[in-house]
């Protein structure tokens, strides 16, 4: 992205009073659960959005940034590293084996592992001047055939091996359960992926991360102890559909 490049101002505007009504959303589920509002993450979805309509959002206090496709991704994060920006980068998409060198080379956390074969590639790769990249294991709560993520039976089996690897840091678990129609039934499934990280804990392993909850849901996420929310249409507003090439 050129240095002079910018958003009309109206857009720019509208962006970063979205991202200031979502972090307002956080801040009241969060209390509404007698919870610190400090203790919950916001991570802004940007996939789609090109550097020039995240970097108002970022200007205005925005750390975290996750990006599902690997190619736009290291784009955005080369653009915005040129202007300065000091953002913390999540893959949260799925990982093809042949896109592992520049997850590892260029994002700072993975919250999408689902299998032991991506998790070395990405800690043979890793450069070991970086540090350690943080990871989530993605958990398929509901064990859908058109989702990404570990079954939650063997989740625990593949957190230990992903533990174990050099380059990587184990710090919790991600899951996107199916939509339900009622916040109760919300719940429900964001108790479940609650009760497999309390197990984690339980363990003695240092895991602090239980990232679940989006546009539509955070509040319920919240409620059930999401320490980190992905939201991006909330923010951005609708996506456009993604270019071939960019996963």
């Amino acid at each position: 992205m050129p240095a002079n490049a910018q958003l009309l101002p109206q857009a720019a505007d509208a962006a970063v009073a979205a991202w200031r009504a979502v972090r307002a959303r956080v801040a009241v589920a969060a209390l509404a659960a007698g919870r610190d509002p400090s203790t919950v993450t916001l991570l802004a979805v940007s996939k789609t959005f090109d550097a020039t309509a995240v970097w108002p959002v970022v200007q205005a206090g925005q750390a975290a940034l996750g990006e599902n496709y690997v190619q736009e991704g290291v784009d955005k994060i080369q653009a915005l590293q040129a202007l300065g920006a000091p953002v913390q980068w999540h893959c949260i998409g799925p990982i093809q084996s042949n896109k592992a060198k520049l997850v590892a080379q260029h994002f700072d956390w993975v919250q999408s592992v689902d299998r032991l074969k991506i998790a070395q590639r990405l800690s043979q790769l890793r450069p070991q001047a970086m540090a350690p990249l943080q990871v989530c294991v993605q958990v398929n709560l509901d064990a859908s055939p058109t989702k990404a993520g570990v079954v939650p039976s063997e989740a625990t089996a593949l957190a230990e091996q992903v533990a174990a690897l050099p380059g990587l840091r184990l710090r919790g678990l991600m899951c996107i359960p199916d939509p339900q129609p009622t916040p109760e039934a919300r719940r429900a499934g964001f108790a479940r992926a609650a009760a497999l990280f309390a197990q984690w804990q339980q363990r003695g392993w240092p895991v602090d991360t239980l990232s679940m909850g989006m546009s539509d849901d955070l509040e319920d996420a919240i409620a059930c102890g999401a320490t980190m929310v992905r939201v991006g249409s909330a923010i951005f507003g609708r996506r456009a559909v993604p270019e071939p090439g960019l996963r």
